[in-house]
Formats: structure tokens, sequence, C-alpha cells
């Protein structure tokens, strides 16, 4: 695997921030509970990533290492405030319903542990596709605990998606059930850390699973068993 697909795979399953690692475990709580909302703050946290991975990367010759946390956590904050007024800016109404969460990126601990272990070891193109699919796997997680919170919460997936893509998105909301009366529990703080267990289980499983085939020894024709002993 080169050096591109072993980011990559890290990024997305093997070091899954939220998965695996369990960081940045505040707002994946908190705004997890439908697509778009986790949808919405995932590309921030993945744009945010990318960038302070990138910079830092591009400074951490210049560096020293008396300073250097303080210099990374300047770098993020400058990033988010960018992210924050943006989206500010081009979709306000998710900007509002996100709220603290969205300067809040400045403290998740997936970024600053990616600028120190990564960003501040590898060059430019390597920490940029570091950031890009350690966020996309980070933002993965949230959708899909997203989707399973809001279907058994309201019955539907990717409602009020007009919040991020436009008017011309009002209809793009699937109804799973037909006069669902709800699940609170499922959209409530307590049904993400029961639902996020569940996606946690069942990625342990896939490991396990994929663990037993590699070790299992390829099956051959040539290898016939052993006939029968006649009585």
């Amino acid at each position: 695997m080169n050096d591109y697909g072993k980011i990559a795979y890290d990024g997305l399953w093997k070091n899954n921030q939220a998965l695996v690692a369990l960081l940045g475990m505040c707002p994946l709580m908190a705004v997890s509970n439908t697509v778009v909302n986790a949808l919405g703050l995932g590309l921030a946290t993945t744009a945010t990533l990318v960038a302070s991975n990138a910079l830092i990367s591009a400074i951490r010759e210049k560096v020293s290492d008396e300073i250097r946390l303080p210099v990374f956590v300047l770098v993020i904050a400058a990033i988010v405030t960018v992210v924050e007024l943006t989206m500010n800016a081009f979709l306000h109404e998710l900007y509002l319903i996100l709220g603290i969460f969205i300067p809040l990126i400045v403290t998740n601990c997936a970024i600053i542990g990616r600028a120190e272990a990564f960003a501040a070891k590898n060059p430019v193109k390597q920490s940029a596709a570091d950031g890009l699919f350690m966020g996309l796997g980070f933002t993965a997680a949230l959708v899909l605990l997203g989707a399973l919170r809001e279907a058994l919460g309201t019955g539907t997936v990717f409602a009020h998606a007009e919040l991020m893509f436009g008017e011309s998105a009002k209809n793009w909301a699937i109804v799973l059930f037909q006069d669902y009366e709800g699940f609170l529990l499922a959209i409530l703080p307590p049904g993400a850390f029961i639902g996020l267990g569940f996606i946690i289980a069942g990625k342990n499983l896939i490991d396990g699973w994929l663990a037993k085939r590699k070790k299992a020894p390829p099956p051959s024709r040539w290898n016939c068993p052993p006939k029968p002993k006649r009585p």
C-alpha cells in the first residue's frame, strides 16, 4: 500500500477519530440528531483539518518545540474563525442551529492530535491528505449516527436539507414511516451514546471477521480431502 493509500485507510477506517480514537466526542453527541446537522459540522471539521494540517506542516521547521503547541492552537483558531464566518455568511440558518459547536472545533482533540502526531512530522501534501481523510472518516461517522438517530427519532432521513443545499433541496427528505409518532430517546443525548455504541460494535465485528479471514489459509483445488477408509 502506498503512502496515500495507507493515509486514506487510517483516516477512513483503521484509525477513525470517532470510532477508534474516540476523539471529538462533544460535537459528535450534540449535533448528530439529524443528517444535515451532522454533515454540516463534519464538513466544517474536515475543512479545518485540511487547512490546519497543511499550514502547520508548512511552518513546522520554523517553530521551536517550546512554543509549537501555542502556535498550533493559534493556527487552528484562525482557520476555525474563517470557517465560522463563511458558514455565517452562506449557511446562516444552519450556522444558528450548530451554534457554539462551530467555534468549539478549536478545542477538538482530533485536530490538535493530528497536528502533533502527523502534520508536525510530514510534508505538506501528505499532511493535507491526512487531514482530508481523517475529516472524511469523522464526517462519515457523524452522518451515519445522524441518519440512525433521525430515522428512529422522527422516521425521516435528510429532512431540512435546504439548510445546506438551498430551496431546491426541500423535497429531498425521505419519509421512512408514515404517521410515525417518533422515538424521543433517539434524538436525546443518551440516544447518541447508544447509537454510537452500536456503530462501534459493528465496526469491531467487521474488523474481527476480516482478521479471521486474513489468517485462514487460502483454499486450494489440489488439496483434496482424504478418502474415507473402507470398513
